[in-house]
């Protein structure tokens, strides 16, 4: 069964779980998630005065993360829910976060110089254009950072039946946490997404994966 994506769907689910988004992921992921995030980002090597795009930017983690490891970039911080916005903003008040779509982006041109995702090119329904409009808008030479669920194996079903039970524990909606283990399930592998990336002209960087394999990011180069 394929996992209802459209951008009306999507929204719906992530300005439900809003206000309790970071605390799940705080328990899901026994509180890695954010160590994940930060070794990612510094790996990703951002230089002083660069221009950031953080794409599916949710509650803002990237950006605040981004402007401990380097207070001199330029952040703008995009996402689909106005809800999650809100709450992206109350964590970083002098950051620049927008409503928008990942597939028709308001930018020009290779505007810049580094373009991340964290855990959101996942719920989009047409992937293929989120990456030309990340390939469009990123500068020749810029650095694209994916992050997200990895390998279908044993880490991935240790999530499967961790995430149900906190739900329970908690009382949240199921049927958004349902969509969450649903569309893991769905995602393609890392080694499916470096080909998929780089047929859009991207080039493999760096790829590390963490908790068994089940969380896995990728740098990658246009």
């Amino acid at each position: 069964m394929t996992c209802d994506k459209t951008p009306q769907k999507i929204t719906k689910i992530f300005d439900e779980i809003s206000g309790y988004y970071d605390k799940m992921n705080n328990f899901i992921s026994l509180g890695t998630h954010y160590f994940i995030k930060k070794i990612a980002l510094k790996n990703l090597k951002i230089r002083q005065n660069s221009y950031i795009l953080d794409l599916c930017c949710g509650t803002g983690d990237f950006t605040q993360i981004i402007d401990k490891i380097e207070p001199k970039a330029k952040v703008i911080g995009l996402d689909n829910s106005v809800e999650m916005i809100k709450l992206a903003k109350h964590k970083n008040p002098q950051k620049v976060f927008m409503h928008g779509d990942c597939t028709n982006l308001p930018f020009k041109d290779r505007e810049f110089d580094y373009i991340t995702v964290g855990f959101g090119l996942r719920n989009v329904d047409n992937r293929q254009k989120a990456l030309s409009e990340i390939y469009r808008t990123l500068k020749t030479g810029g650095k694209f950072m994916h992050l997200d669920f990895g390998r279908h194996g044993f880490g991935g079903k240790c999530f499967d039946f961790w995430v149900p039970i906190l739900v329970k524990i908690f009382g949240v909606n199921h049927e958004n946490y349902h969509y969450l283990i649903e569309s893991k399930n769905e995602y393609p592998e890392p080694q499916v997404l470096i080909k998929e990336f780089e047929t859009h002209g991207f080039k493999l960087v760096k790829r590390q994966d963490f908790l068994f394999g089940a969380v896995s990011y990728q740098i990658l180069e246009k």
